[in-house]
């Protein structure tokens, strides 16, 4: 049977800014290609990022597919052996986010459709690990790469239309589960305060996995009970704040954006290799 199309142009969404940046920009420089946006949603994610979800989908004036995951979280962990994802072994991104992306996709690929999938790489990084094609008729394009979009870029196309960051922005600059590994301590501080639940549970979560042996805990080199020590909890906040200043004192200020341009947690520990399935 031949496919009802033979070409389709997908756009996944992580609930960060720019993924949500080229989404803005490819409906204003291409609106002759019927785009598709799409979320895959882990369950375990921030409350902010489905209020900036809604917000950008009423922007675009298209529905933003949500790809759920056949088997949540605690499925796959068991699966594990109650070991925690890590950057060693990042499961959750292969059976949370690119699993449920390849079962959406898989049909259509199967009756000939060729796809065009949209990442939002600027020009001012490194290809991330993320997404790469297992298929011929998958076809991987890099706008913000061809365009010379970099970070400057994407912080004005998000400001053009209103729409800025996503209020998680104030204290993590990433989007991704609420006990994403690749946050840095002063995140998970910051989570601790902000939405005390997700740290709690990310808490239970690694007293299971390491009651089963796990190697890993969520932060690297101590437990979350440790992290969460007042006297910790000052050490990690005062290291931050150092580095902040140091950071202030050697950033050169862009003049066109002189307030307003943050500086993100990897332009203060140094970058992480982190995926952008889950963080662009």
């Amino acid at each position: 049977m031949k496919p009802e199309y033979e070409i389709r142009h997908v756009l996944g969404l992580s609930g960060g800014r720019d993924s949500a940046a080229l989404a803005v920009f490819m409906r204003q420089n291409h609106p002759d290609l019927d785009l598709e946006y799409f979320f895959t949603d882990t369950g375990k994610e921030l409350p902010e990022v489905y209020e900036f979800l809604v917000k950008l989908e009423g922007f675009l004036g298209k529905p933003i597919v949500r790809l759920n995951p056949d088997r949540d979280f605690d499925f796959w962990l068991k699966q594990y052996n109650d070991f925690l994802p890590s950057a060693q072994s990042r499961w959750c991104t292969r059976q949370l986010k690119l699993r449920p992306f390849e079962q959406w996709i898989k049909p259509s690929l199967d009756s000939g459709v060729t796809f065009y999938s949209y990442v939002a790489i600027r020009s001012d990084e490194q290809y991330r690990e993320g997404y790469s094609s297992k298929h011929k008729n998958l076809i991987v394009q890099l706008p913000f790469k061809d365009a010379g979009i970099d970070k400057s870029g994407v912080l004005e196309i998000l400001d053009g239309v209103g729409l800025g960051l996503p209020t998680y922005y104030e204290w993590r600059t990433r989007s991704g589960c609420t006990f994403c590994f690749f946050q840095q301590k002063i995140e998970w501080v910051r989570l601790m305060e902000r939405h005390p639940e997700y740290f709690e549970e990310a808490k239970r979560y690694e007293k299971t996995a390491m009651d089963h042996g796990s190697p890993f805990t969520w932060s690297q080199g101590e437990s979350l009970d440790d992290l969460a020590k007042p006297e910790r909890i000052a050490q990690i906040k005062e290291d931050h704040q150092r580095r902040l200043e140091r950071m202030c004192d050697i950033r050169q200020v862009n003049p066109l954006r002189p307030d307003a341009e943050p500086i993100d947690i990897d332009d203060l520990y140094g970058k992480s290799k982190v995926c952008l399935a889950c963080h662009k």
